[in-house]
């Protein structure tokens, strides 16, 4: 029967989690059971949640609670295949119950087969920028509120001429008349070609697809039309409904990178809401992103490594759906890609902002001290020795540091 597992960590006041797993197997589905004659009970049968497990966590329990992990099976009769349905039959008024937090999803195979998953993907990707033996490397628009068209475009010019892969819109520019979303595709896109022409550095620019939910459609065609590279989309705010249908259409087609925005609110607490793993790993998977950007473990913004990594397993894992590129994000400089290129791999992107501008070269600069970075990592050389080669990277580390990575 086709069916979806949800895993809840739940604390439990009662003591007693194996009749609070019943209680939301029955709550979320046919209300009660017992009490049903049994014609009803065979008529309901195959609408009825089960307990697949409970296990008690003795180790994070305490005198006033229970710690448990519960698996619960939902039938998939009982919804449509659609995530909000699916997420407000396994959560929706459970979110409400107290200190239980939804861990993950196991989709069956049918199940999963009526979700598109990521168009492109990591190697769809690769194949745009033509670069398939390094991480790629991404950096933002910085300090570009209030800002005219001919400095968004010097920005991305000195940004593509330092090496960087992809250059993303700050997920706070909306659309403004001082550089609107239509002029910043097509004017962007000549500046990217002509430096791909001069020097055959290949760059991808993000825009940020925004606006009102009913009109997001046709506003990604239309960045179609004018020759978009990608769409920055704040998934968290509109919803994973709406990135799906977005990837779903075939006259949008192009690679959708997903930012957090929003998901702190979802996820942050360890006792509430949704794991990062399931929210900005999974299920933007499953739905159709072909990028996710998630703090890093070690900057600003930081997540806690076990989460952090977490997050990039999801998305890269072995699954019917083609992997997704793992975006680490927040106080990334030149300094921390040993790191980043130990926990997250070749597979990866590297992504910064004040890292890239903050260089005392400008963006060219920085970009060039994050190329010179990846190289010397590449070739098991330590960035101190490859800083004494280019004064890029001699300046990087000056200003912000570095970490080694020793075997």
């Amino acid at each position: 029967m086709s069916e979806i597992i949800a895993t809840y960590s739940v604390y439990d006041a009662k003591h007693n989690p194996e009749k609070k797993a019943e209680e939301i197997a029955l709550g979320l589905t046919i209300g009660s059971w017992t009490t049903l004659p049994y014609l009803e009970q065979k008529q309901l049968k195959k609408h009825k949640g089960r307990v697949v497990s409970v296990e008690g966590l003795s180790e994070e329990s305490s005198k006033e609670e229970t710690k448990a992990l519960i698996k619960i099976a939902y039938p998939a009769v009982n919804f449509s295949a659609d995530l909000p349905a699916i997420l407000t039959t396994v959560f929706g008024k459970l979110s409400l119950d107290g200190k239980i937090k939804l861990i993950d999803l196991q989709f069956s195979d049918s199940l999963k087969a009526l979700f598109p998953g990521p168009r492109f993907g990591i190697e769809g990707i690769r194949e745009k920028v033509n670069v398939y033996n390094r991480p790629l490397l991404m950096s933002i628009y910085k300090g570009v509120i209030g800002r005219d068209l001919p400095y968004l475009l010097a920005q991305l010019k000195e940004q593509a001429l330092g090496g960087v892969d992809i250059v993303k819109d700050d997920e706070i520019l909306f659309e403004n008349d001082l550089a609107p979303f239509a002029a910043r595709i097509s004017e962007g896109k000549k500046v990217l070609t002509e430096i791909y022409e001069q020097s055959g550095q290949r760059t991808l620019y993000a825009v940020n697809l925004t606006g009102r939910s009913s009109a997001l459609r046709d506003k990604a065609k239309k960045a179609a039309e004018l020759g978009a590279d990608l769409l920055l989309f704040n998934v968290f705010a509109y919803g994973l409904d709406i990135l799906q249908e977005l990837r779903e259409d075939d006259s949008i087609a192009l690679p959708i990178m997903a930012h957090p925005a929003v998901s702190g609110a979802l996820a942050s607490s360890s006792v509430y809401g949704l794991s990062h793993s399931l929210l900005l790993g999974k299920l933007l998977r499953y739905a159709g992103a072909d990028l996710s950007l998630f703090p890093s473990p070690y900057g600003s913004v930081a997540l806690e490594k076990e989460q952090v990594l977490s997050i990039a397993e999801a998305l890269t894992t072995e699954d019917a759906f083609k992997p997704v590129f793992p975006v680490p994000s927040a106080g990334i400089h030149p300094g921390l890609v040993p790191l980043l290129y130990r926990d997250f791999g070749n597979n990866s992107v590297i992504n910064a902002g004040g890292g890239i501008h903050g260089h005392p070269d400008g963006a060219k600069g920085g970009g060039l001290a994050f190329r010179q970075a990846i190289e010397a990592v590449l070739n098991g050389q330590s960035l101190l020795d490859k800083a004494k080669q280019h004064d890029e990277l001699r300046a990087a580390i000056e200003l912000w540091g570095h970490q080694e990575v020793t075997a």
